[in-house]
C-alpha cells in the first residue's frame, strides 16, 4: 500500500543538519555536532581501523591493504588539499561516498562515522604538530626514548 503523504517512518525523522549531513546552511561545517572526548576520539578510532584502514592504512596516508593488492592508492588524510576540508567533508564523504568509495551510511551509525572524522583530525594533528605545541609531559616522553 502506498505510504500517505508527509509519511516519515518512525525514527527516521532528520530534522538536526549538522548531526546528519555534515553542513551548516548548506555548507560543510568545520564543528562536530557534539562534544568531542577521548572516548570519541577511541571510538572513532577502532571505527577507523575496521572499515577505513584496508584503504587508507593505520597511518591515514592511504597505504592500506588494497594497495599492496593492486588497487589504486586512495588520497592521503595527511596532503594539504585533503587536510584543509572542513570536518563536515569527511563525514558526508563517508555518508554518501566518493570517487571509488562507496557510502558507509548503511554500515556505519552517524555517530560513529562523527567519531571518525574526530580521529582522521587528530591523525593529521599527529603528524604535523611542533616540538613546541607539545605538552610537557609529551616533551619529557620524547626526551626519555631519545636517551
Amino acid at each position: 500500500r502506498p505510504l500517505p503523504e508527509g509519511t516519515v517512518a518512525r525514527g527516521y525523522a532528520r530534522t538536526e543538519e549538522l548531526l546528519y549531513t555534515g553542513k551548516v546552511d548548506g555548507k560543510f561545517a568545520n564543528v562536530f555536532p557534539f562534544e568531542i572526548t577521548e572516548a570519541v576520539v577511541k571510538q572513532g578510532q577502532n571505527r577507523f581501523n575496521t572499515f577505513c584502514s584496508p584503504c587508507h592504512g593505520r597511518l591515514g596516508d592511504g597505504g592500506g591493504m588494497i594497495v599492496q593488492r593492486g588497487f589504486p592508492r586512495p588520497n592521503s588524510f595527511h596532503s594539504d588539499s585533503v587536510r584543509n576540508k572542513p570536518v563536515g567533508y569527511y563525514f558526508d564523504v563517508m555518508t554518501n561516498g566518493f570517487g571509488r568509495m562507496y557510502s558507509y551510511a548503511p554500515s556505519i551509525p552517524v555517530n560513529d562515522r562523527w567519531a571518525i572524522a574526530s580521529y582522521i583530525r587528530a591523525l593529521q594533528l599527529s603528524q604535523r604538530v611542533s616540538y613546541d605545541e607539545l605538552s610537557e609531559y609529551d616533551k619529557k616522553k620524547i626526551s626519555n626514548v631519545l636517551r
